[in-house]
């Protein structure tokens, strides 16, 4: 089908960078399951071309988009949150727009989609859990594992006043929640923990280090990296290595995008379909 046909729906990511991502192949093929008449994409967007391109949607035919690196927070301004996303304006993170007439709907199924993730991996009640980077995936996890009831939560991220506002965030919601923005790797204290949690890009390159000492791992902990392309990284294989338990981002990416494709559609998704194109498509 042309691309400039009318009559296709689309759907899409924006981010940048985007060309790694998975999603294409999870969407596409649900649509094509499900026979409905919709192509999803990748937008590689300048942060200079944020704002023109969220004011076009309409005209471009593209009914609903995910968010990724770095435009979680900086969609915010742009989305109306209803009741159904209240929370929202406290954790300040969007993944997934639903063009809705003139309005753009904003969701956080990173959210729901960690949550399931994390819950088939390790109970985190009473756990000590250690969080790398502040973006708007770091702030979902966060709210997550305060939800759940971990023991203490500490994150580093370069830029102080990213984690801070995490910390800030997670104890207006959770009142007194143990939550500390350290200054460094090393103040995480991973050595004590017994979940680690990577939300940052490093590790997205194989030119990319391992923002861990292999010194601090131990058998007790659980190390879970967002990142799903590559299915190893760095912080992964040192995992493996030491014989730690360990997961992927994977699993979080097919949930989250299950609900996503649910709230664009109202249909369900279909978990196979989508769970056997991810597979397919990460073995290319």
């Amino acid at each position: 089908m042309a691309k400039d046909e009318p009559a296709k729906k689309i759907y899409g990511l924006i981010g940048y960078p985007v060309k790694h991502s998975l999603s294409p192949a999870m969407h596409n093929a649900a649509f094509r399951a499900l026979d409905i008449e919709a192509e999803y994409r990748l937008f590689e967007l300048k942060p200079e071309e944020l704002e023109s391109f969220l004011g076009n949607l309409k005209a471009n035919n593209i009914l609903g988009l995910n968010v990724t690196v770095p435009y979680k927070e900086k969609v915010l301004g742009a989305v109306k949150l209803d009741s159904e996303s209240f929370y929202l304006s406290q954790i300040k993170a969007v993944n997934t727009i639903v063009v809705s007439g003139d309005i753009l709907k904003g969701f956080n199924t990173d959210i729901p989609g960690f949550e399931r993730d994390l819950k088939e991996n390790i109970n985190p009640a009473d756990k000590r859990a250690a969080i790398l980077g502040a973006g708007g995936a770091a702030r979902a996890v966060a709210y997550v594992l305060a939800k759940l009831k971990a023991k203490d939560v500490y994150i580093y991220d370069i830029d102080k006043t990213k984690s801070q506002g995490i910390v800030d965030m997670v104890k207006s919601l959770f009142a007194d929640y143990p939550i500390f923005s350290v200054d460094s790797v090393g103040q995480l204290g991973i050595e004590n923990k017994d979940l680690l949690i990577n939300t940052t890009p490093v590790g997205l390159s194989d030119n990319d280090p391992c923002l861990v000492k292999e010194a601090v791992l131990h058998k007790d902990l659980f190390v879970y990296d967002l990142i799903y392309n590559p299915l190893e990284t760095k912080l992964l294989a040192l995992a493996k290595k030491n014989g730690l338990k360990y997961s992927n981002g994977l699993k979080m990416l097919l949930y989250q995008g299950m609900l996503s494709f649910s709230h664009w559609t109202g249909k369900d998704a279909p978990i196979e379909v989508m769970r056997k194109a991810l597979m397919e498509a990460i073995q290319k």
